[in-house]
């Protein structure tokens, strides 16, 4: 695989987990260090900056995910060690532009280390 299908297959499983509430699969595909950041998150003013284990219990517990989306990958550059991926992103209730910086992680696999996320709702 080359670096791009490595890096497109992340985000995939990326957003495959969080349809799926697949927190095994995000687990593998997220940094140990992995934040989002967000500004105003679900409707609370100011920036909301969540870590690896605070996602993937707010997944687990149904507080976000669980909702199929379609994907768009609007842009992908990477060099050596370094990726940045812009994602749309569309659910039943909300649209999302999403991006993602990975990194080649110490046992060669692309991680995301950071997801900074404008949701917006349908409704």
């Amino acid at each position: 695989m080359t670096a791009t299908e490595k890096i497109t297959q992340a985000i995939n499983n990326f957003v495959k987990g969080g349809d799926n509430s697949d927190t095994d699969l995000l687990d593998k595909v997220l940094h140990q260090d992995f934040r989002v950041t967000n500004n105003g998150f679900m409707r609370t003013p100011g920036v909301t900056i969540i870590d690896k284990q605070k996602y993937l219990s707010n997944i687990r517990e149904g507080v976000f995910g669980g909702l199929p989306r379609k994907m768009i990958i609007e842009d992908l550059t990477y060099d050596s060690t370094i990726a940045m991926v812009k994602l749309r992103l569309e659910s039943s209730e909300n649209y999302f532009v999403s991006y993602n910086s990975l990194v080649l992680d110490i046992d060669n696999e692309w991680k995301i280390i950071n997801n900074l996320a404008v949701v917006n709702s349908k409704k």
